[in-house]
């Protein structure tokens, strides 16, 4: 049995295959993130889930794509993990930005591949190997664009008095903003970056009212200057995109994209359905 797997910080997307390429099943857990969960916390999320734990022994191999995996330490860390969890498979753990390029870039094309979902990356493929400018620094300092992102610019304006106040009382209706409620999910819940990630959904439900779109275009602008911008061919290969928030205000984002004289490709909500013909090619 062959495990696929696209894990973002707020839920993990797991398929499964057998050594012909039929899909044996498909599940989900939470985000599986190594730079913000621990070892027990992420070995509680594959023991609760029911496909896993049913066929932990039968599995030979698993592609794990991963947000946090960026480093050889948090890549050894998961390993280790899934070893221990799935004794008789291979395991190959990898940053989300490959999944994100296999299901929007064939091999041997050039292109830019974005994430914005929760968190957000951006990557240069050569058609052979991925190519990063950027190194990234957690959801604190960066992330532009992102769920996170826009969250957290929610709040900040919300506390500050920067939302108009229309606005301000239905986004105080929709959430708890309470500030002890706030700083106990930042500082001591786990995954405060998809705490955060929540609030995003309130600026995609209103991403007409012109606020909402400042903010929108604002972030992705930013996005497009810090990370796009940094490649010399940006405006010369398709740039395409992987996530909930491209996806959603995928509109938003091609007006963006096409001010900055950027060739759009592709914009997928999930890189899943990518990810599984990528590898049903190589089994």
């Amino acid at each position: 049995m062959i495990l696929i797997v696209d894990s973002g910080a707020t839920k993990s997307d797991w398929i499964a295959l057998d050594d012909k390429g039929n899909q044996l099943f498909m599940t989900q857990t939470l985000g599986l993130s190594p730079e913000v969960l621990t070892r027990p916390v992420i070995e509680d999320r594959l023991a609760n889930n029911f496909e896993l734990s049913k066929n932990r022994e039968a599995v030979t191999h698993l592609y794990f794509y991963g947000a946090g995996c960026g480093t050889d330490r948090m890549k050894k860390f998961l390993t280790e993990i899934f070893n221990e969890f799935f004794p008789n498979a291979k395991a190959e753990v990898k940053e989300d930005t490959y999944a994100a390029i296999f299901a929007t870039t064939k091999i041997g094309q050039h292109g830019i591949v974005c994430i914005l979902g929760t968190g957000s990356n951006c990557s240069y493929y050569d058609g052979e190997k991925l190519h990063q400018k950027v190194t990234s620094l957690g959801y604190i300092p960066m992330d532009d664009g992102s769920g996170n992102f826009f969250g957290r610019k929610l709040i900040r304006d919300y506390y500050f008095n920067k939302i108009p106040m229309d606005l301000a009382t239905k986004f105080a209706k929709e959430y708890n903003l309470d500030a002890d409620v706030i700083k106990e999910n930042l500082y001591k819940q786990p995954n405060p970056n998809t705490y955060l990630a929540t609030f995003a959904r309130f600026i995609v439900e209103n991403k007409n009212h012109p606020y909402c779109r400042g903010v929108i275009d604002k972030g992705f602008q930013q996005f497009v200057n810090n990370y796009i911008m940094q490649f010399e061919l940006a405006t010369k290969v398709p740039v395409s995109f992987v996530g909930s928030i491209a996806y959603y205000l995928r509109e938003e984002l091609a007006t963006v994209v096409e001010r900055n004289d950027l060739i759009l490709g592709v914009i997928r909500q999930r890189p899943i359905e990518g990810l599984v013909e990528f590898h049903k090619g190589s089994i």
